[in-house]
């Protein structure tokens, strides 16, 4: 008895049995239009799942990005060149993913309040200063947090 191909193996345990030969396989019949063969169920969710990993990877680039202004605005004396190097990154993340999506601009300011309020807590934590420190209400705006020339006195 010969083995099956990867591509005519059964679809029916790959997705749980072999990950990577399930999308490898899912590719190859979507490319070769065998749709009515596709494991629809599991594509499915995995497109909305990246779909979430993409809304989280902007979520955590814009928490850093906002505790590292925090810190830089509010510490003066113990500013450091990581502190830059990080809000430099963090800025080059998040243009990149507004270039790849450009409907993430929307999500960055639908959950901006949010992560500002976890980087306020984030940084009060990492400073030791207390809360009250930092203001309830972003001192910065969304423009001014993506703008890779804008840094606080």
């Amino acid at each position: 008895m010969t083995a099956k191909s990867p591509l005519t193996k059964s679809i029916d345990n790959l997705y749980d049995e072999d990950y990577y030969l399930w999308l490898k396989n899912t590719a190859q019949l979507i490319r070769e239009k065998r749709f009515a063969e596709v494991d629809a169920v599991n594509l499915v969710e995995e497109i909305e799942d990246m779909g979430r990993s993409e809304k989280r990877s902007l979520e955590s680039n814009l928490l850093v990005l906002l505790l590292h202004l925090l810190k830089y605005k509010y510490q003066r004396a113990k500013r450091s060149n990581s502190w830059k190097a990080s809000i430099r990154e963090h800025r080059r993340r998040l243009r990149k993913a507004f270039r790849d999506s450009p409907s993430l601009k929307v999500y960055c300011e639908e959950v901006f309040a949010e992560c500002y309020e976890d980087a306020r807590q984030q940084a009060s934590d990492e400073t030791g200063l207390s809360l009250d420190k930092f203001p309830v209400k972003s001192p910065f705006t969304v423009s001014e947090v993506v703008n890779e020339k804008y840094l606080i006195d």
